[in-house]
């Protein structure tokens, strides 16, 4: 039956090109935002993994900040440290030659105090981020000699977070401590058990004191050899705690690339699916807009019958 009340033709080609124009604006807005699901209209589920994982991605990028400044701390310690040990290897040289018959050894002290303003230069330098691990004050109220860096964000099974740090234990590297109890490697002290009998440190020895003897040379050079065993010792800790934060900083690195490809799986747009689609949906477009003209013109024809 033919109306010019009710054009069924017409209705169905609008409906058509309606249908046609939605999936051409959701087409559009794929490939000008690169995502398939862009908000939580798309994909409720997918939305809020995706959501969640890009939050926890941007707390591991700051996990990974804390962890390359983590790193420069013991960088700067365990070079400080290797230089100590050259200048306590040096200044044990010097002693072994003041044990030679007949040196000066006022001129030799002059060398060794050189070499122990030196280690006390090396010591306070030794400094990052307002932390100093080689000296420092163990009385100190807010004290701690085990230092954290934060090295993990984790998200368990039921959702909850924490997070994950890397323990370093710093008693063992300092050299100096200003405690009042001269604590650390280099001003520890030792009484010599020759005829001078001094209470020195590998800081403080001095081969001018009065009485000075070969006993007290020899066990000043026993005391700074303890001394480099204890610094190597102290030393191969810190290199063995960078490496471990270097590595934990590559694997963070690494999981963040593969929850971007994840996120990546869940909401972005197949952009070569996504172009072929357009091209296909702009012809249906076209063609509706036809159907839609033709339809529409039909109730002209009717006006032919009246002539």
């Amino acid at each position: 039956m033919s109306s010019i009340l009710t054009n069924s033709a017409a209705m169905t080609a609008l409906k058509s090109l309606q249908a046609t124009n939605a999936a051409l604006d959701t087409t559009q807005s794929r490939i000008s935002t690169g995502l398939r699901v862009s908000g939580a209209d798309d994909n409720a589920a997918y939305w809020s993994i995706a959501t969640t994982m890009r939050s926890d991605n941007k707390a591991l990028g700051t996990v990974q900040d804390a962890l390359g400044l983590g790193s420069a701390k013991v960088d700067v310690a365990y070079t400080g440290m290797n230089s100590a040990i050259d200048v306590v290897d040096e200044i044990k040289s010097k002693l072994v030659a003041a044990r030679e018959p007949g040196v000066d050894k006022a001129k030799i002290q002059s060398e060794i105090g050189e070499l122990q303003n030196q280690l006390t230069s090396i010591a306070n330098s030794a400094s990052f981020s307002g932390e100093n691990w080689l000296s420092h004050d163990s009385s100190a109220t807010a004290y701690s000699a085990t230092k954290e860096v934060v090295a993990s964000f984790n998200r368990a099974s039921d959702g909850t977070v924490s997070v994950g740090t890397v323990s370093i234990d710093t008693s063992a590297s300092k050299l100096f401590d200003a405690n009042g109890a001269a604590s650390g490697i280099l001003d520890t002290t030792f009484l010599t058990t020759g005829t001078g009998a001094v209470t020195v440190s590998v800081a403080t020895l001095d081969l001018t004191a009065a009485n000075i003897d070969d006993t007290d040379i020899d066990d000043m050079i026993s005391a700074v050899d303890g001394a480099l065993t204890s610094m190597t010792s102290s030393a191969s800790d810190l290199g063995a705690s960078k490496g471990r934060i270097d590595m934990q900083s590559d694997f963070v690195s690494n999981l963040m690339d593969a929850i971007d490809r994840g996120i990546g799986t869940l909401v972005d747009a197949d952009m070569t699916k996504e172009s072929t689609l357009l091209s296909a949906l702009q012809t249906q477009q076209q063609l509706g807009t036809q159907a839609l003209s033709i339809a529409n013109s039909s109730a002209q024809s009717i006006l032919s019958l009246f002539r």
